[in-house]
């Protein structure tokens, strides 16, 4: 063991976890990755130590926790993709659901009572044009926002019951790439907008398409908050060190308070890389909210977070110089 304090993350070779383990290093602590790997990659394990293993195995959670002296978890081993969610809901909530229960689970026995957790912006479902804040009633539409919802709920219960302190960041459109370039987004089936569609522009993609552009928004296609996966990660450290300094926690908005139309998001890239995305129409996806933007104020107010690298040029910027290097294009 070092000297730093000792966090569990799960998820940690996935997108946002990797860089939420390089965010802990950064900031003085030892991040211990836990991940299955069915959808994270050893690769991106770059910081701390790596345990192979599924968040559902209760007794190998225990033990990592008890050997590594956990101080605390991040609790990013989750499946995210909506319309995947809507087509197979079991997987959904025997991931994230039940794996969540195993994790509580084996923190309880181990003695470990922080946790930070990734939650989203899908816990609103539809809802009205603004900023959308904590205030507003939670009904999802679709089973990954209802998982996400009922791990909420069943954590609210829990910090009454067993004295777990718990954050919940909810955060909207997770995007752009480590300013190294060492990672970034990649999954093997890619569904967010951003890589799509530069992996549209490196002949990666003949099927890009914006899905709906009959929305009520002013030019017909999807608004979303997006914000850097940097900022996301360094949100969660923030949100660590409040627990360790007695924090009970609560759930929290992370976005940037403005939103991007698809077609601006593509305006953005076209102009970072010179080339326009090809693209088809197709029909609104199941499940889609036409805006979703968030009151990021209390976040702000509690867990001083304020992006630095939210705005879309930075955002583009990386993702595209990721791309570059992780996916070069096909000649």
């Amino acid at each position: 063991m070092s000297g730093q304090p000792a966090v569990l993350v799960t998820g940690g070779a996935g997108y946002i976890g990797a860089h939420a383990c390089k965010a802990l290093a950064e900031a003085g602590f030892s991040p211990v990755c836990y991940d299955s790997l069915e959808t994270g990659h050893r690769e991106f394990v770059r910081w701390g130590t790596f345990v192979h293993g599924d968040i559902r195995d209760q007794a190998k959670v225990r033990e990592t926790l008890r050997q590594h002296q956990i101080v605390a978890v991040m609790h990013f081993a989750a499946f995210s993709l909506v319309g995947e969610s809507v087509a197979d809901p079991q997987k959904y909530y025997q991931n994230n659901l039940a794996g969540t229960l195993t994790l509580l689970a084996a923190m309880r026995e181990a003695g470990c009572n922080r946790l930070v957790v990734s939650s989203t912006g899908a816990v609103y479902g539809e809802v009205p044009s603004g900023l959308v804040s904590e205030a507003r009633e939670c009904k999802p539409i679709n089973p990954y926002g209802a998982s996400k919802w009922m791990v909420e709920r069943l954590l609210a219960d829990y910090r009454s019951a067993y004295d777990l302190t718990a954050f919940c960041l909810r955060y909207f459109n997770a995007c752009g790439a480590d300013e190294s370039g060492s990672i970034g987004e990649r999954r093997k089936s890619e569904t967010h907008l951003i890589p799509r569609a530069m992996m549209a522009l490196q002949g990666h993609l003949a099927d890009f398409a914006i899905f709906g552009d009959d929305y009520p928004t002013p030019d017909g296609t999807a608004i979303r908050d997006y914000i850097h996966v940097t900022d996301l990660a360094d949100a969660h450290v923030s949100a660590l060190r409040l627990l360790l300094k007695g924090h009970k926690g609560g759930s929290f908005n992370l976005g940037t308070g403005s939103g991007f139309s698809v077609r601006q998001v593509l305006a953005a890239i076209a102009a970072e890389t010179g080339r326009e995305v090809p693209r088809t129409i197709m029909p609104r996806r199941p499940g889609d909210p036409a805006e979703l933007v968030a009151d990021p104020s209390r976040a702000r107010r509690t867990l001083d977070f304020l992006p630095a690298r939210s705005d879309l040029r930075t955002i583009v910027r990386s993702a595209w110089a990721w791309h570059q290097k992780a996916h070069p294009r096909i000649s």
